[in-house]
């Protein structure tokens, strides 16, 4: 979690819920991400269904706990992500959720869904990075890269994506978490100050 920054930033409105920027703690809100088989070279281009997951991650607010998923779970994993209240992942909609689809539709269509990147990308007109995002607003980075993980999926080394994915799923949810009490994350840029974006999660 966040250190000092989890400290609250100005005055809550005047009609404001409190309850609306305390973290959703014993609901069912999940925060997702998963890692891929393939790259998109090796699939013919952006064919995101056929790239196939490695190992899918989902923290539960209602336990408390990171849960892992493997290929032969996918079926399990969809309707966990189906049966929430809310999921909440960094560009989810147009790649975690297609690569899934490669297996199957979702039991009773897509998920209830806050993906972060959407909805930075609506407010910026660019698509930022979740690096670039949690390092400006949390002062941390990602533990490796995607290139990485598909290494050590054809080393056989699935708990090493596993450990990785589980960091980035642990980076999305305190993003979350900032997001929702602060009202704001900040995103890095090349040169200059990081941009301030007003969310309302």
């Amino acid at each position: 979690m966040p250190g000092t920054q989890d400290a609250w930033d100005g005055q809550l409105g005047l009609f404001e819920d409190p309850s609306l920027r305390e973290a959703p703690v014993g609901r069912a809100v999940l925060v997702f991400d998963l890692e891929t088989q393939k790259s998109f070279e090796e699939v013919a281009g952006r064919n995101t269904r056929q790239l196939g997951m490695s190992v899918g991650v989902v923290y539960s607010f209602a336990d408390d706990r990171f849960h892992v998923f493997y290929e032969r779970e996918v079926d399990r994993l969809m309707a966990t992500l189906a049966s929430a209240e809310l999921v909440v992942g960094f560009n989810v909609l147009g790649f975690d959720y297609e690569v899934l689809r490669g297996y199957g539709e979702f039991p009773a269509g897509t998920p209830q869904t806050l993906d972060i990147m959407v909805d930075l990308q609506q407010k910026l007109s660019f698509r930022p990075k979740l690096d670039s995002v949690v390092q400006a607003t949390l002062g941390e980075g990602k533990t490796g890269d995607g290139l990485q993980a598909l290494r050590w999926y054809r080393e056989g080394r699935l708990d090493e994506i596993a450990r990785y994915c589980q960091e980035d799923v642990r980076l999305t949810r305190d993003l979350y978490l900032y997001g929702k009490r602060h009202r704001h994350v900040l995103v890095a840029r090349y040169a200059g100050s990081p941009i301030k974006v007003e969310v309302d999660w």
